[in-house]
């Protein structure tokens, strides 16, 4: 089973209120893009799935969103709860490591939870060169991954797991980092999982 069969397939099994990832509001992720970014930036939200991300920059007026995943279901789901504000948005179905962006660029680049899928160096070295191709000058990063002590696997999946300084090592050079901080996300289930919230700036 290839990575989209994988991924279609656990957003058909579940709701999306169930799955581990889920939150109602992602509210690091929120202020982050906030900080760095007013309503009028061009924002790609990378395996954003059925994430609610979408939903609260929306209602925040922000305007120029796209949101792309593996799982044509995931952006299915995203674009249902929405209903005719998805009109808003653009939905990409497609694998990050094989994205072509032509002459699009982004003044934000947002991950949260795909970036630890990416086990092979290889795949990893190929993310931190798009990413930086993708996001203009100043632009910034934000990457949320599991941290050192977080889960080893996550819906079927083997993870990596990271500190600062070694995710910064991971997306570097071309991405500088500017901050970073841990939050505990509680599962819908109640499970605790220590993540790590990385902010990065292009140069």
């Amino acid at each position: 089973m290839n990575r989209a069969e994988h991924w279609n397939a656990v957003h058909r099994r579940r709701p999306v209120a169930g799955a581990s990832w889920f939150a109602p509001h992602l509210e690091r992720s929120l202020a982050l893009v906030r900080a760095v970014a007013g309503p009028a930036a061009r924002i790609l939200d990378v395996g954003g799935g059925a994430s609610t991300l979408v939903d609260d920059l929306l209602a925040l007026g922000y305007a120029n969103l796209t949101v792309l995943d593996l799982s044509p279901a995931a952006l299915a789901a995203a674009r249902a709860r929405l209903g005719p504000r998805a009109d808003a948005v653009r939905w990409r179905v497609g694998d990050v490591l094989e994205l072509d962006l032509g002459e699009e660029r982004f003044e934000v680049w947002h991950d949260r939870a795909m970036f630890h899928f990416l086990t092979a160096p290889a795949e990893r070295r190929a993310y931190a060169e798009l990413a930086g191709r993708a996001l203009v000058p100043g632009g910034h990063a934000i990457v949320a991954t599991f941290a050192a002590d977080g889960p080893r696997r996550c819906s079927g999946l083997d993870v990596a797991r990271y500190d600062a300084p070694t995710l910064e090592r991971e997306l570097g050079p071309a991405l500088a980092l500017v901050s970073a901080q841990r939050e505990t996300h509680l599962t819908p289930a109640g499970v605790e999982q220590e993540f790590l919230y990385a902010l990065f700036r292009r140069s």
